[in-house]
Formats: C-alpha cells, structure tokens, sequence
C-alpha cells in the first residue's frame, strides 16, 4: 500500500505516485496502462507528437488530470532544446520541461554539457526543469546550480532494456544530490525498477519496457507494486550485509542435546 504521506516534490508540485511514463512508443493501450493501471501522474510528450489540428495527437488521450512533461526530444544542442521548450509553453503543455539533448545517434547518449548551457536558460524564464543526463556528480551539481528541479540520470541506453548497468553512479548522485533522482531510460524489468527505489531513488522513468510486454496493463501495473515495494523498502532502512561468514537468525543455544 503507498504512504499517502510520502510525496514526490518537483519544482513545489506534489505527487503521490513515484512512477513516470514516457510516451516514446506511444499507443492508447501504454496511455490508458499507465494511467489506470500503474496510476502514473507524469507523462512525458514529445511536441511533435502535440499536433495540434492534426490527427493522432496525444493531447486528446492523457487525462486533464496528469502532469504533461514535455521533452526536448530531436534537439541536438542547448539553442534548439530552448525553441522547443518556448513552444511546448505556447502551445499549452505547462512549465515542465525535461531537456532532452542527443547528438549521438548510436548509443543515444545524452550531452551534458549541451543540457546544462539549456537548464540554465530555461529555470530563469521559469521553467521546472528536468535535465536527462548521464550520471555525472560534477556535472549533476552544475544543473542543481543552475536551476534543475530534478536529476534524470541513465540506467542504460535508451530503449536497450538492459537495466541498472549505471548504478554505481546512480547511487552516488543519491547520496550527493538533495534534488530528486529520477532514474530515465533503460530500466527493463520491475525488478530493475525496485532496486532502484531501494538505492533511494526518487521516482521512475518507464517506456520501452512496458510498450514491448506481452500484456501491457499486467506489465504497468507489476511496475507500479515494484516501485511501491521499493520505495518501501529503503524508508524502512534496509538490513546490514555480511560479506565474510554469516550471522545465525536464531540463538545458538538450547540445542537438544544441551
């Protein structure tokens, strides 16, 4: 069960749920999945998918309800990560933004340097400002300088499903960071996803793992159970580890022939 009193915090707006659906293998099933069956209240939205007039257009499927995170998904440097953000506030998404920017089109892999000349442009016209990034402690200061709300680091490439392979990195910006740290991209099981929010994570990041399941709505809601579980789990204080030898559960007296 959730801790009604457990909020996630980004830029003063409260949540109740800590999962975050991005919307790149957008479908109405992943839309209605995530909304109903694992209760996400952010979802993010690429403006081209925002067309406006035109058909297919996500807008009309997310509920007035959630929280639309548009990205800055297609830009290649900071100036054009601006344009796109100015237009998703014009055309009505709000002021959360989460700044997507990717000149490598192999691995897919974020430019921090790009993404943090963007936050700061961005948290000064008053943007709540979610960079994706690859999990960088200098790098993840510099964006809590210049204005980000929260840190989304990398798990893994985008879309590869390949789990926590960042997570050593991760746990450092935990321990570092005081914004929340929502993990982004690459998470491809509920399990990856629990251990994670165990690590102390603040939230998230779903697509491709739940876009690519056999059952859709099963798949969201495991996820959802996995991140409460998780959550869970590291309010609770996690217990200690022994590397050398082990610890008995029981007494080790009173046996039978004592």
């Amino acid at each position: 069960m959730e801790n009604s009193t457990d909020k996630l915090i980004i830029g003063g707006h409260e949540f109740s749920s800590r999962f975050i659906l991005g919307s790149g293998k957008y479908s109405l099933d992943l839309i209605n999945a995530a909304v109903e069956n694992a209760g996400a209240q952010i979802i993010t939205l690429a403006l081209r998918r925002a067309n406006l007039g035109g058909s297919a257009n996500i807008l009309d499927y997310i509920p007035k309800n959630v929280t639309l995170l548009p990205n800055t998904s297609g830009a290649r440097n900071a100036q054009e990560a601006v344009r796109i953000a100015r237009l998703a506030r014009e055309i009505g998404c709000g002021d959360f933004i989460k700044i997507e920017v990717i000149r490598d089109s192999k691995y897919l892999l974020p430019d921090n340097y790009e993404t943090l000349k963007a936050t700061e442009i961005l948290a000064k016209e008053g943007f709540i400002v979610m960079p994706y990034m690859y999990p960088d402690l200098n790098v993840a200061r510099d964006m809590v300088n210049a204005g980000a709300a929260a840190i989304m680091p990398l798990a893994a490439p985008i879309g590869s499903n390949k789990g926590l392979c960042t997570r050593d990195f991760i746990k450092i910006l935990v321990d570092e960071i005081e914004l929340p740290i929502i993990v982004d991209a690459g998470i491809g099981r509920p399990s990856q996803a629990c251990e994670a929010m165990e690590m102390g994570v603040s939230a998230i990041m779903v697509n491709t793992a739940i876009a690519s399941a056999g059952n859709i709505p099963g798949m969201a809601d495991a996820f959802k159970k996995a991140i409460i579980a998780g959550r869970g789990a590291y309010l609770s204080g996690l217990g200690s580890v022994i590397y050398n030898g082990a610890c008995a559960s029981s007494p080790l007296t009173g046996f039978v022939e004592d």
